[in-house]
């Protein structure tokens, strides 16, 4: 079996992994590059081999830096299916289109405001070729193995993180059916105290361990969220002002919601408006509906979250929030602030110093939301320079990623050493950190992978 590096090396963006076994190839992950801009531009590179080659893929789960290239792989002429959980299909039929419309408005923007250098500017892909990527996919149950291709067995296993993510068990065989290599892909895993995803499973044995470091370097502050939100909605509402919340749609929204509707019953923040401009986010919720037992929240709980907050439907609705006159709460995404709505509510919000910017996740190196996070007093949005005078405000106490100990448990809880571990999907100095300490508390042959690095595994 061979493995190569085809993504999330040196970046916590475009996870793809090519898995090859008597001749066949799995593409374990088909993720987008964000951020910096020179690893958007792989998104558009001709990959390292024609893409009728790849005989299948699966994916750990459905945020768009491990499932959003999927629809330009089918374009460059990809041809077999897709291999996820349930909850990951259902999250990519909300993610996969949204992401091709995203796409089409930036494009149309571009063109609208001569801003391309290609004349036109184009999609990568269409919010109909997302779409039609859905017919791809199939589902499998947690724990139940299949063969995406012949002699390769894959297992998922729950990794907390969002619904449905999984880390992936690969079993090989020989054509005698002896057993061959195993190797474990971590996916992104979750915390075991995150307020709504239950824990991650413990790993099964391995003889490789391809893991996440997207927090392989730091600890997760030992704050209380919910104080440290109250907190930031309190002297916000105090000043007047209003508070913009740039979320992912897939987790986080749902986990502000949450901590939001606890705040209100308590009476620990005032009974101010509360706006999820976020279609997909809204559309999300409704998912923990029907997935009840993978995460912590039970049916009433879930059906407050999805009370909280009032749903901005339309474009002009949305328009109408950047005219607010009174304190009020807006959920929006993007996450990492690199497209979306919240762009709309940044550029009427972050001038004013009565409000406050709360950042509630990782940010990526190139993002807007990391230049915020670094203290940038201007940003650029559609073109213009918005100054920032608004407070920003961080919590990481909801990120849906298990920290440097959380990661370390996890690992250490394999019921036997791995011959190799790769360390992945984080920036440089995070995935080196994690290396090290795996290394020193284990002693195992422990790497950072190289963009595009061959490995043949024992």
């Amino acid at each position: 079996m061979q493995l190569r590096f085809l993504g999330a090396t040196g970046t916590v963006t475009g996870s793809r992994y090519l898995v090859e076994h008597r001749g066949r190839r799995l593409l374990v992950d088909c993720g987008l590059f964000q951020g910096l801009k020179q690893l958007r531009l792989r998104n558009w590179d001709a990959l390292p081999l024609p893409a009728s080659r790849i005989d299948a893929v699966v994916l750990t789960h459905a945020h768009i830096d491990h499932s959003g290239f999927l629809p330009r792989l089918i374009r460059l002429g990809f041809r077999g299916r897709v291999h996820c959980t349930r909850g990951t299909q259902e999250l990519c039929a909300l993610l996969l289109p949204d992401s091709g419309h995203l796409q089409e408005e930036e494009a149309e923007y571009l063109n609208r405001h001569g801003r391309s250098k290609h004349h036109p500017a184009l999609p990568l892909y269409t919010q109909e070729e997302g779409r039609a990527a859905l017919e791809r996919l199939s589902p499998h149950e947690f724990g139940q193995g299949f063969e995406p291709l012949p002699g390769l067995r894959a297992t998922f296993r729950p990794a907390g993180h969002i619904l449905g993510a999984a880390s992936v068990l690969l079993e090989s065989s020989d054509e005698s059916g002896e057993p061959g290599t195993r190797v474990l892909f971590s996916g992104d895993l979750g915390r075991d105290d995150d307020l709504l995803m239950k824990p991650p499973a413990a790993p099964p044995a391995c003889d490789t361990l391809v893991v996440e470091s997207t927090y392989g370097d730091r600890l997760h502050p030992r704050e209380d969220v919910l104080d440290a939100l109250a907190a930031v909605i309190a002297r916000t509402a105090a000043r007047g002002g209003t508070v913009v919340v740039p979320a992912f749609a897939v987790g986080r929204a749902q986990a502000l919601l949450h901590c939001i509707g606890e705040l209100k019953a308590a009476g620990r923040i005032p009974d101010m408006p509360v706006y999820l401009n976020s279609p997909m986010a809204a559309d999300v919720t409704g998912l923990y509906r029907r997935h009840i037992g993978e995460h912590r929240l039970d049916a009433a709980q879930c059906a407050r979250l999805g009370a909280v907050a009032r749903i901005v439907a339309t474009v002009e609705e949305s328009r109408r929030l950047n005219e607010l006159k009174y304190p009020s709460i807006i959920v929006s995404a993007s996450g990492m602030a690199s497209g979306g709505r919240v762009l709309h509510h940044l550029k009427a919000y972050a001038p004013r110093a009565r409000n406050t910017v709360l950042l509630s996740g990782f940010q990526a190196m190139g993002t807007r939301g990391a230049a915020l996070q670094a203290g940038a007093t201007d940003l650029r949005i559609h073109g213009e320079t918005v100054p920032v005078r608004a407070e920003v405000a961080r919590i990481d106490g909801l990120s849906a990623h298990a920290d440097r100990d959380g990661l370390l448990a996890w690992i250490g809880a394999l019921p036997t050493a791995p011959r190799q571990v790769f360390v992945t999907h984080g920036e440089p100095a995070a995935a080196d950190a994690l290396r090290q300490a795996v290394q020193a508390r284990h002693g195992w042959p422990c790497s950072v992978p190289e963009y595009l690095e061959d490995v043949v595994l024992d």
